[in-house]
């Protein structure tokens, strides 16, 4: 291997620290800046390495993870996720802030550029228990942030005085030889006053650094250092061969995929990995939303997991029950379960003309749908976490039925958006009662319900509440929350979890098996989560397997339902995936109601 690096690079100091770092065996070849060592990039890329099979690598953190893995380690996840947010988000940031330190002299403005990253570097070094950001030894992933922040961090008046977690991590990494080493060779020790850092910077073109991005002259796509008048980058057809050619050399030394063998079950010794995608509603036909949002990422993300050599499982399927089918059924008419069995051949087929890779893709009306959630709710009973209680529903006289949230529209109680429905509303997105909509109306016959009593099942939330607060303090300072689920779960916590109604007087759902409310079928939030675990039944009877000691990885989005357009009535499922979910996972007593799940 060859390793190409450049004077006064700041990106070299990583590359250069990681080599040292792990003892990889590498010839290093100093370049000068202009010099385009990867023959098919259109600008020169450095730092720059050579491997023995002729290809190059030219992403400074893709080289120093490829270093990681030749001197025999495996990255923890943990490393990666610090390595991606080193990439996206510290690295355009200190760009930014050398280009005016040292280009124009603005250093007492840089504050505002670094404050974001360097103050989220800081409060989660406080919250460790660790040394280092990993671990009680040090990492590449300090290696790497330390070398990113040097040029900035080594001249004390842009140091914080507040950011003492910070500074004192930076000095306990830059005692590492290869720390020192590094920084000497490619900026000779200087930090920001090197000479050679202002001649490399001054053939950068300038960076601004917005919402996690790097924007450089006009909108710049591609590898070219300049854009034409409208900030496009142009490539010429040799350019296209070159990266046709290259990619398609790339493919041709990859590994093999072996043939899978179904069923796939887990294999002691080897990483087992659970991908599921959201199931879709089988009300329609499927739109971009569904495919794009959830269904072709994660069948990237599984495709990646076996080309890596895991033993993956992806499953995923059509949400048949609930009142948006019996809705649609309406509308055709057709029986409701003829609308499922119509609707889910058109949802598999073009899911296979996509080429979405599914080891199955099943459904939620099947009988092992209805064992496993009717196991799981007498399980929830005999432990005391369901409780009754008389509900004031809205009944239509005109269709002689009590009208199920999606069967009732009318005026929000909160912001009187007049589109309301029975259970939100989807302007101000509050969770409505539908007895308190206001000029309420039957979206079957269009006439006013009236209020009538029915006693009904609930999940008692309440009993689990001061056990959420402290899983989701934990998980929430180190897990992959987004902002968006952040800001809902925590607003239920804040005012308080209240029992949660899981039957519904409908016809068209898993009946709930209680003699005392044989009318009645589970709401479907309260069963169709639990399709997941009855689709991978019905690929396997040895299903408990994948519920057990795997890694699971659920990729779920708010997508609009199939059918409707992008802007109009979002889906709040994540939220009611989550409720269901709090209960499993949450809560050691609330997992003992489930005797195939043990939330690993």
């Amino acid at each position: 291997m060859k390793l190409f690096v450049s004077d006064g690079n700041p990106h070299c100091v990583k590359v250069l620290a990681v080599l040292e770092f792990t003892g990889v065996k590498c010839d290093v070849k100093h370049v000068n800046h202009e010099e385009r060592v990867v023959p098919y990039l259109s600008r020169p890329a450095l730092p720059a390495l050579l491997l023995p099979s002729g290809t190059y690598l030219f992403s400074p953190n893709s080289i120093c993870q490829y270093l990681i893995e030749v001197n025999g380690q495996e990255s923890s996840d943990i490393v990666n996720q610090w390595l991606e947010w080193e990439s996206t988000e510290l690295q355009p940031a200190v760009m930014q802030a050398l280009h005016m330190v040292v280009l124009q002299g603005k250093g007492a403005e840089t504050t505002r550029v670094l404050q974001g990253p360097l103050s989220y570097l800081d409060q989660s070094l406080s919250k460790r228990t660790t040394l280092f950001l990993t671990a009680e030894m040090v990492s590449v992933a300090d290696v790497v942030l330390w070398a990113a922040l040097y040029p900035i961090l080594s001249d004390s008046s842009l140091v914080s005085g507040n950011q003492t977690e910070l500074q004192h991590w930076f000095e306990r990494v830059g005692m590492l030889a290869a720390c020192g080493s590094a920084a000497q060779t490619a900026l000779h020790g200087k930090g920001l006053k090197a000479e050679s850092l202002k001649t490399y910077l001054q053939r950068q073109p300038a960076t601004h650094h917005g919402q996690g991005q790097v924007q450089g002259r006009g909108s710049q796509p591609c590898n070219s250092p300049e854009g034409d008048d409208d900030g496009d980058c142009v490539l010429s057809e040799e350019e296209i061969q070159s990266f046709a050619v290259t990619w398609g050399k790339g493919l041709a030394d990859l590994p093999m995929v072996p043939e899978r063998q179904h069923p796939i079950l887990p294999v002691e010794g080897k990483r087992n990995v659970l991908v599921t995608s959201a199931l879709p509603y089988v009300n329609n036909v499927p739109h971009l939303g569904n495919i794009i949002g959830c269904v072709l990422s994660a069948d990237v993300f599984a495709r990646y997991g076996r080309l890596r050599g895991w033993n993956v499982l992806y499953v995923c399927g059509t949400d048949e029950y609930g009142t948006a089918t019996e809705n649609k059924a309406r509308e055709e008419g057709l029986t409701a379960q003829q609308i499922c069995d119509k609707y889910h051949a058109v949802h598999a087929s073009i899911y296979q003309w996509f080429q979405v890779d599914f080891d199955f893709f099943g459904r939620t009306t099947t009988k092992k749908q209805t064992e496993i959630a009717q196991n799981i709710f007498w399980r929830l009973h005999e432990r005391g976490f369901l409780l009754e209680d008389i509900v004031e529903q809205l009944r239509c006289e005109a269709c002689q039925r009590f009208l199920a949230d999606r069967f009732v529209e009318g005026t929000c109680p909160y912001c009187s958006y007049p589109e309301a429905r029975g259970d939100q509303c989807d302007k101000c997105g509050k969770l409505i009662n539908a007895v308190e909509l206001r000029e309420p109306t039957c979206k079957v016959c269009s006439q006013t319900p009236v209020v009538q009593s029915s006693k009904h099942l609930f999940l008692d939330l309440p009993k689990l509440e001061a056990e959420l607060e402290q899983w989701l303090e934990k998980s929430t300072g180190s897990g992959d929350w987004t902002t968006n689920a952040k800001q809902i779960t925590r607003s239920w916590v804040r005012d308080g979890l209240k029992p949660r109604c899981i039957t519904r007087d409908l016809k068209w759902g898993t009946p709930v098996p209680h003699p005392d409310f044989s009318d009645k079928v589970f709401y479907v939030w309260f069963d169709a989560p639990i399709g997941y675990l009855s689709i991978t039944a019905n690929y396997t009877d040895q299903w408990e397997k994948w519920w057990k000691k795997v890694e699971l990885y659920n990729r779920y989005t708010v997508f609009p339902c199939s059918g409707q357009p992008p802007g109009q009535s979002w889906c709040l499922a994540v939220s009611s995936l989550r409720t269901v979910s709090l209960l499993w996972s949450f809560s050691r007593r609330i997992r003992d109601c489930c005797p195939r799940w043990d939330g690993s």
